[in-house]
């Protein structure tokens, strides 16, 4: 079982990566904050940046001591899409080249779902397209009252195709289509009830209490339990509840019971004490 980390930053992980697009600052208790670092084109993506978050989360996956991943945008906006200039170079490429960039794109994406801590985008501003994209990738969305989102691919003669699996995953196949179809401007109360936001606040400030509050929330929850709970979402989302998902998910509660967490954690409660995760 791993303790809290109790190095200001998470072992394996840089402060920031190599580009300089992409900040990663950690707190003592595990909690990270990724921050796209493109104020100047309201953090849309580029190749480099795709590059530069795909490596942050791939890092985030195997690191030691994290218990939560926050996920903002410097400047005031989340990230406005995709880069008009990277766009404009895509157009004179050839559907192969087009189609290894898209990847590019989609592998980044699911190297976030990948992360098996908990996931949480601090939305401000806009997230359009691929933005809006990033958000839903994540497992938790809270957005200010003011943000604005939008799947505007259509408008530009083209479909949310690498996004799409995440968002039709938090807003479902129905919303999804006359988003995608459409491609309007919504807001955050509108994001919030169609399950893209999980939770609106007014303004930065109480964007940044809100990742402090969830950040200390996660400071009681097992690491390998919140990882196996993940999973156990994605895995029985959709199923038919039959004899074999049942055999499977006693599987799992057992293998729990058994495991190091789940003996801590029970002889915790049963003593009256923090488990070991909690201790700070």
């Amino acid at each position: 079982m791993t303790n809290p980390i109790a190095d200001p930053m998470v072992e394996g992980m840089d402060s920031n990566d190599s580009s300089g697009l992409v900040g990663i600052e950690a707190t003592p208790a595990g909690a990270v904050t990724i921050t796209l670092r493109r104020p100047e084109a309201r953090n849309a993506f580029n190749a480099e940046l795709i590059e530069a978050l795909h490596e942050a989360f791939t890092t985030l996956q195997g690191a030691e001591g994290v218990r939560v991943v926050f996920l903002r945008g410097e400047g005031g906006t989340f990230s406005a899409g995709a880069d008009l200039e990277w766009m404009k170079e895509a157009a004179q490429r050839t559907e192969a080249d087009n189609h290894d960039d898209a990847l590019r794109m989609a592998l980044m994406l699911k190297a976030l779902w990948d992360i098996p801590a908990l996931t949480v985008a601090l939305v401000e501003g806009g997230a359009f397209g691929g933005g809006a994209g990033l958000a839903a990738a994540c497992d938790i969305a809270v957005a200010t009252t003011a943000a604005k989102f939008s799947f505007s691919e259509v408008r530009l003669g083209l479909i949310a195709a690498t996004i799409s699996p995440y968002v039709v995953d938090a807003i479902g196949p129905r919303a999804a289509r006359g988003l995608f179809a459409t491609g309007r401007v919504f807001d955050a109360a509108y994001a919030e009830k169609i399950g893209l936001v999980t939770e609106c606040v007014a303004d930065s400030e109480e964007l940044i209490a809100a990742r402090d509050r969830i950040s200390n929330e996660m400071q009681l929850a097992a690491p390998g339990a919140v990882g196996d709970s993940k999973a156990l979402v994605r895995d029985v989302a959709h199923k038919v509840i039959d004899r074999g998902l049942l055999e499977e998910t006693a599987r799992r509660i057992a293998r729990t019971r058994v495991s190091e967490e789940g003996q801590e954690g029970v002889s915790a409660f049963l003593e009256k004490r923090k488990p070991v995760w909690a201790q700070t």
